[in-house]
């Protein structure tokens, strides 16, 4: 039997939220909320990874370069480089890696 989670409509807005959807050993899927003028703080990923931003609006800083990402956008960023990211609007998007 199949069932329809409602996990990433209902994550709040409330500074940074990271939920993983789906974790395998291949898989990571995370869905992540980020409050107007919240930071996620730089980090690095452990797999090459793809954003797509779900709503919202970001500033997403990689490699002294500052990326603008509205809803329905998307980019993908190579594993190991260290980045961060501020909302400039309430946002959520989901890291595929």
């Amino acid at each position: 039997m199949y069932t329809i989670e409602k996990d990433i409509e209902q994550q709040t807005f409330n500074n940074l939220k990271v939920q993983k959807i789906k974790t395998s050993e291949n898989l990571d899927i995370l869905s992540i909320s980020l409050e107007k003028g919240a930071v996620f703080p730089e980090h690095t990923s452990p797999r090459d990874a793809y954003l797509i931003m779900l709503e919202g609006k970001i500033q997403f800083h990689i490699k002294n370069d500052v990326y603008t990402i509205s809803q329905h956008q998307h980019l993908n960023f190579n594993k190991e480089e260290p980045h961060w990211v501020e909302a400039s609007e309430n946002s959520k998007f989901l890291i595929i890696r």
